[in-house]
């Protein structure tokens, strides 16, 4: 299945957690922190929104940090994704 976003509307996939700490220690999966760097999988056409004229600045391959707790989760060919508004979107990390 294929997700198309509208308007300005963002897909994202998380990024993996990290399994090896800094100083070597190996973390089970119950004691990793999910991080908020997200892949940027799919991103809307953009246009206006409520009046106003959006311009997407994010493309698909950029790393992103959004809000702990923004957007949609959904569960797409046993795939988690979330769905989040551009401007949700705090930064892009390079």
């Amino acid at each position: 299945m294929k997700l198309n976003p509208l308007a300005d509307r963002v897909i994202l996939k998380q990024v993996e957690a990290e399994e090896v700490t800094k100083g070597g220690i190996i973390l089970t999966s119950a004691a990793q922190e999910k991080p908020q760097i997200f892949e940027v999988v799919a991103v809307g056409p953009g246009g206006f929104v409520d009046g106003n004229e959006i311009e997407m600045t994010v493309e698909p391959g950029d790393k992103v940090i959004t809000g702990k707790y923004t957007g949609t989760q959904v569960k797409i060919d046993g795939v988690e994704l979330t769905i989040v508004r551009q401007q949700d979107i705090l930064a892009i990390v390079e």
